[in-house]
């Protein structure tokens, strides 16, 4: 990567900073106000980043110097608002000698605008006095915050902060090895690149063109800022970062303390699933932190009513999570469910003269986030409508992937083995009884485990599903903690004492609501772990208010009392000793990316650790475009699978000036679009199967294949 590639990659992240200065609430009584306006830069910079892929593709300009251009735009307006932002401040800060009093918890303050939060006080200490808002003064009362944190809070803090930054430092060093990024994520972005637009293309693997690719726009402007690859990672570890950053400030809006937060933020950061996905090119954690940002927004909205501001972002934190995984939709609909009857509920309480107008507004704001979600997933479902004729898109994958019957015993069955597999141990015996006890539960009822109506393709359960692999890896601990939270919350809030009953209940009742109309919808399937990962993050933050609460110290009335509050202490603090434990080890010997053995970051050439998952594989992609590019080829045919690995192709094949090679189909998926003709190209390389590649090899042409790779070239070449 340039120089001149590393400073333009460095712009989007400029403009969310500039951002979150000038969308800081103005109110002195938001809840956690510098989270809310991370929330709102993200939101803003993620729908202007699908925005523009979409302008620019319609126009066919998908090009680096458009969107240089931009980009500099975005970042030009961000640094005049933030500046108008700042100057504002700066004029409406009360004198030095008049240091703003203390907000108690639970109480109102003026000010606060119409898109500002209930005005609470969330960390159940004394509001900071400090009016200067410069970055020495933001940083005086950081320090401020950590001299008065207790040692458990520094530590929480320290670990949180200690696997973000190893994160950080696995994705900037590990080439990107995730293996459907291999066979469909990157081939995407490749494609818009050599095309210049967002045009469907021939291709055997109809997951390109039919996956939801909001992750994937993302990662075509570092691909096309960058010329490469080499920051690709960063989407996601940033959407990790953005998780922490939200479920925080959630724990924050239903009562929790500082200490419930850090809690919050250490159970989810330190989720093996987590800290693996947060060093891939998959699409989950972006997924997970669009579907945070709208329950932040939500509970926002639970005590007050919403402003136009805030309705704006909630679309588009729904557009955002449409086109980045649909799945993700089976949580924020319950959210926005959730808000409309709470808006509702603020109507009603409203003066008669007024409840009309409350209505109507009520209405006209969801009619708002359906059209701004509308604006951001729109184009891609139109695409896939025209091509298909449907907005799921094809056959094959409306019914592959969910569940094709409703009726209670095959969800209940699927529910227990999805629940199988994310709560699986080391615990072999344990992993045995408790498929045999889902499989013979499911005869007795009358339903097949196996049933390819409820199970993804040709998978057998159980599989196993502890070893820290980023596209399986189970969440024992944090599940069965978030379980206990949304239990506790749901049978007995008090016990939790947020002072928040109310929306600590119905925020729980949105978590099962999530969870359940997941294994309502979605098949059991061996990865299906990492397929849930937004419905953990929206309910950590229900485990981090019931481990502070186990936390807590009372005076205990009796002996029996105290010991019994020493045993739940210590227990609390062994479980987060072995989520810490779970979460270091996954970073050290994780797969595909580690820091230490066989595979590290450290000791493996970067081809090979591209390689991690199929090493075999490594030499025989050189091999095959070695020969294609000894004999001058310029097309290209492609001949593969559905599940077969494409990216290599562009990285080996591309032009000596750095330029995409020209790699066309010779089969296809898509009815609307033929392959090409393999007279009509001067090589074929292929991969998975001889005999497929055979059938296409022109008469005449030399056909070479090892194991899974193999080429062919026309005589004379």
């Amino acid at each position: 990567m340039s120089a001149a590639g590393s400073l333009l990659a460095a712009v989007p992240a400029a403009s969310v900073l500039l951002l979150t200065v000038a969308t800081r609430p103005r109110g002195v009584g938001a809840v956690a106000p510098l989270r809310l306006a991370v929330v709102r830069a993200a939101l803003l910079t993620g729908a202007y980043a699908v925005l523009v892929v979409e302008v620019l593709g319609a126009l066919h300009a998908l090009s680096r110097a458009a969107f240089t251009i931009a980009w500099l735009l975005f970042l030009a307006v961000a640094a005049t608002a933030a500046g108008l932002r700042w100057r504002r401040a700066d004029e409406s800060a009360p004198p030095p000698t008049a240091a703003p009093r203390p907000v108690p918890v639970g109480a109102v303050a003026s000010g606060g605008g119409p898109d500002a939060p209930a005005p609470v006080v969330a960390d159940g200490a004394p509001a900071p006095t400090r009016t200067d808002r410069s970055p020495a003064g933001l940083l005086g009362v950081a320090v401020d915050t950590w001299r008065t944190a207790g040692r458990g809070e520094r530590l929480l803090a320290g670990a949180v902060a200690g696997l973000v930054l190893v994160e950080l430092l696995i994705a900037l060093l590990a080439e990107p090895n995730n293996f459907d990024s291999q066979t469909y994520h990157l081939p995407k972005v490749e494609h818009w690149v050599a095309q210049g637009d967002l045009d469907f293309w021939a291709t055997a693997i109809h997951r390109q063109v039919t996956i939801p690719p909001g992750a994937e726009y993302l990662l075509l402007h570092l691909r096309l800022l960058t010329g490469g690859d080499a920051l690709h990672n960063l989407v996601q570890w940033a959407a990790g970062v953005l998780c922490l950053l939200v479920i925080a400030r959630i724990t924050a809006q239903l009562g929790g303390g500082r200490r419930a937060q850090l809690l919050t933020a250490f159970v989810l950061a330190s989720t093996p699933m987590v800290a693996l996905q947060a060093t891939s090119t998959q699409t989950d954690l972006v997924c997970a932190a669009w579907v945070a940002c709208a329950a932040t927004l939500v509970l926002d909205g639970l005590r007050r009513r919403t402003g136009w501001g805030t309705l704006l972002a909630l679309g588009a934190a729904t557009g955002l999570t449409a086109v980045t995984k649909t799945s993700g939709l089976i949580a924020v609909g319950p959210l926005l469910v959730l808000w409309g009857l709470a808006q509702l509920r603020l109507v009603l309480a409203d003066r008669a003269p007024a409840r009309a107008g409350g209505v109507a507004r009520t209405v006209g704001g969801s009619v708002l986030i359906l059209l701004v979600a509308a604006v951001v997933v729109g184009p891609f479902l139109a695409r896939v409508t025209a091509e298909f004729g449907h907005p799921l898109g094809p056959p094959r994958l409306r019914e592959s992937i969910p569940m094709e019957r409703h009726d209670p015993a095959s969800v209940l069955v699927n529910a227990l083995r999805i629940g199988h597999t994310a709560f699986d141990t080391p615990l072999a015996p344990l992993r045995r009884a408790g498929a045999e006890a889902i499989i013979g539960g499911a005869d007795v009822i009358g339903v097949d485990p196996q049933d390819r109506a409820i199970t993804f393709g040709r998978e057998i359960f159980p599989e196993p599903a502890w070893y820290p692999d980023e596209d399986r890896v189970a969440f024992p601990i944090a599940g069965a903690l978030a379980m206990i939270g949304v239990a506790v919350a749901l049978a007995r809030p008090r016990r939790i004492d947020s002072g928040q009953v109310g929306p600590l209940r119905a925020y729980a009742v949105v978590a099962l609501a999530t969870v359940l109309l997941h294994t309502a919808m979605i098949k059991w399937q061996p990865w299906g772990n990492r397929l849930i990962l937004y419905a953990l993050v929206l309910a950590v933050p229900l485990a981090g208010l019931w481990l502070d609460a186990l936390l807590r110290r009372h005076a205990p009335a009796t002996a029996g009392v105290a010991a019994r509050r020493s045993i739940a202490t210590l227990a609390a603090v062994t479980v987060l000793a072995t989520s810490a434990l779970a979460g270091v080890l996954a970073l050290s010997y994780g797969f595909p990316r580690r820091l230490v053995g066989a595979g590290s970051v450290f000791t493996t050439s970067d081809w090979d650790t591209r390689f991690l998952r199929r090493p075999q594989w490594a030499d025989e992609f050189r091999w095959a475009a070695a020969s294609v590019r000894d004999s001058d080829a310029r097309r290209i045919g492609l001949v593969q699978q559905n599940d077969n690995w494409e990216y290599p192709w562009w990285l080996l094949l591309r032009q000596p000036d750095g330029g995409s090679p020209e790699l066309v189909a010779l089969q296809s998926v898509l009815p609307e679009r033929p392959p090409a003709d393999p007279a009509s190209v001067d090589a074929i390389v292929c991969t998975g199967s001889r005999p497929a590649c055979a059938k296409l090899v022109p008469a005449g042409w030399r056909l070479e294949f090892r194991d899974y790779v193999g080429y062919a070239l026309p005589p004379g070449r």
